[in-house]
């Protein structure tokens, strides 16, 4: 009965007040019944106010979890956060391709919501060429959709074109995450090209709150821990929808300024949606 347990695995930094990064993803593996595992690439302390350090893990450490965790374990499905370098974007590819973790889900965690840039600009190509082309699914914000294909997206057209373009650079399935950053506006779509061509949009209203913090990484989380669990593409991506929008909807009083999402509500859509 060894493995038996449906496994995922987070490649990303650590958040020191749990509500990104890693500690979201796996709150997302967890309500979502998948038992996850973490890859360290780089921890970051900060609170609810905002970010005053980060490090990088050395790029031998990071090999040696690769390692570690394939000796053992089997893993399902795989997902990325911050990958902060050339050097990490390097070890991640060279290792990925040598180990079995499964569909890989990249959440390119290169700019913020808000648009602040969190990859190095030595970098953005680089990810282009080895992270991309890996991806099962692909899940970037309004703005790393824009830095990734160079477009401007001023309506859902422009999204969907930039969805075909990052298909085009190697991605398989693409969702592209509608912008949610003025208050008066009523909804919030993102686009979706799936490996066949097909296409669709997922909406929902919008809920303006500040606790939105790991909203990317629980969206991308759970449609790798849907992936480990054999659900195909469209329906991983429409579950992950419905329960980040739970988690959004009601937030948590956590902090003094900008939140963490509220993975309790995530897990009871995903268990009525099984029901």
């Amino acid at each position: 009965m060894i493995n038996q347990q449906v496994q995922a695995v987070t490649i990303a930094g650590h958040d020191s007040d749990g509500s990104a990064g890693m500690p979201a993803d796996l709150h997302a593996f967890f309500v979502d019944g998948v038992y996850g595992h973490g890859l360290l690439t780089a921890t970051v302390s900060g609170n609810s106010y905002g970010i005053d350090a980060a490090q990088v893990m050395p790029k031998d450490y990071i090999e040696q979890q690769f390692k570690t965790l394939s000796t053992d374990f089997k893993i399902s499905a795989a997902k990325t956060g911050m990958l902060a370098n050339d050097d990490v974007i390097n070890v991640v590819a060279d290792q990925y391709a040598k180990v079995d973790f499964g569909p890989l889900v990249v959440d390119p965690v290169i700019i913020t919501k808000h648009g602040a840039m969190l990859l190095e600009q030595s970098a953005y190509e680089l990810f282009r060429e080895r992270i991309v082309p890996l991806a099962t699914v692909i899940t970037p914000n309004f703005y790393e959709a824009q830095k990734l294909t160079g477009l401007q997206l001023k309506n859902t057209q422009e999204m969907f074109d930039a969805a075909v373009k990052l298909h085009e650079m190697g991605a398989k399935n693409v969702v592209i995450k509608g912008e949610h950053n003025d208050p008066t506006q009523k909804e919030v779509v993102d686009v979706v090209l799936l490996e066949d061509g097909s296409r669709f949009e997922l909406t929902k209203p919008f809920f303006d709150t500040t606790h939105v913090n790991g909203t990317g990484d629980t969206f991308s989380a759970i449609i790798a821990a849907e992936l480990a669990k054999g659900t195909d593409v469209k329906n991983a991506v429409t579950r992950a929808k419905d329960a980040v929008y739970a988690a959004i909807s009601h937030p948590l009083e956590v902090g003094h300024k900008f939140g963490p999402i509220n993975h309790w509500a995530a897990e009871r859509e995903l268990k009525k949606k099984e029901l």
